[in-house]
């Protein structure tokens, strides 16, 4: 049986939980108080030394990261329909998982971490500059697509969607980006979707 750690207000921790009930696969979700600080304790950093949410343990497997659970789930449980076996539409799948380690969690995360959060070390500034700049990205991106690959959802979706769906937390207004928001819409319409405070299902 999978376990999942996570905290119910965490996209990286939702995204992982996202594609499980996607994939239809069970498993048990095991809350981490984070305000509480239970990620830095002794007993999370065993799971994971970087103190971080999501961690997943499948059969004596831990594994952290939320793109890297992705990718493991995908390629495991998935049946080549979330993570293609050809090597070019693999890489561009991957390419968004950086993505959304990169430019999405600098912009629409980041803003979010900031306003909910109130974490001050970010600068609200440069968050909404690159926030704007990865909206404006994808916004192009989908102008003649309904998903980010393929002619289907795959993890790339599922890896990118929770912060920039969530990016009204961040003060960031998503009014300017229809072809965003119509994909937002599709990911939230399909077959076993659940959602997450912000993003109700």
């Amino acid at each position: 049986m999978i376990k999942l750690h996570g905290h119910e207000l965490s996209g990286n921790s939702y995204k992982v939980r996202l594609l499980l009930e996607l994939l239809g696969v069970p498993f048990t979700w095991v809350r981490v108080d984070l305000m509480a600080g239970e990620h830095k304790s002794p007993a999370f950093l065993a799971l994971n030394p970087f103190g971080q949410v999501p961690v997943l343990e499948e059969d004596g497997t831990t594994l952290g990261d939320a793109q890297a659970i992705l990718f493991y789930l995908a390629a495991r449980q998935g049946d080549g329909q979330w993570l293609p076996a050809d090597p070019l539409a693999q890489a561009r799948v991957v390419r968004w998982l950086s993505t959304a380690a990169g430019e999405v969690r600098q912009g629409p995360e980041n803003a979010r971490l900031h306003h909910l959060f109130g974490v001050t070390s970010i600068s609200i500034e440069r968050a909404s500059e690159k926030a704007a700049f990865i909206l404006d990205q994808l916004e192009r991106h989908l102008a003649d697509r309904p998903w980010l690959e393929l002619e289907r959802p795959t993890i790339a979706d599922i890896a990118v969607f929770p912060y920039v769906a969530l990016a009204g937390d961040g003060g960031i207004d998503l009014a300017p980006y229809p072809n965003v928001r119509a994909w937002i819409g599709r990911i939230q319409a399909l077959p076993g979707y659940v959602g997450m405070k912000g993003l109700e299902a």
